[in-house]
């Protein structure tokens, strides 16, 4: 067993999928995932939680969970989010990833 931590405390997943034509599933990249992902990445680097053994903010492709959606998903733990605007993300940055406390309400 590996006493390693691991490069990032946290990293977290933005899906910015976007499907285009009537008739597809729902996407997040049109229920404001692109504002979304920079307002985290831009408040982890305000709150100097970037870079290594810190907080990684990523854009993701299409993270199957369409209709649950827009999701984020925040590792080592597995947490998936939902969320409708920048205060939703700004909960789970301050729950989550500052204090460890999953945001239920948020959580799918």
């Amino acid at each position: 067993m590996s006493d390693e931590k691991p490069f990032y405390e946290h990293h977290v997943f933005f899906c910015m999928n976007v499907r285009e034509g009537e008739g597809c599933r729902p996407s997040c990249g049109k229920h404001g995932a692109e504002t979304a992902q920079k307002h985290a990445k831009k408040r982890i680097k305000e709150l100097g939680l970037n870079g290594q053994g810190k907080v990684r903010i990523n854009q993701s492709g299409c993270l199957d969970r369409c209709e649950e959606g827009p999701v984020v998903v925040v590792y080592p733990q597995g947490t998936w989010y939902t969320y409708v605007d920048t205060s939703d993300i700004d909960e789970i940055i301050d729950r989550h990833l500052l204090k460890g406390e999953v945001v239920e309400r948020l959580k799918i």
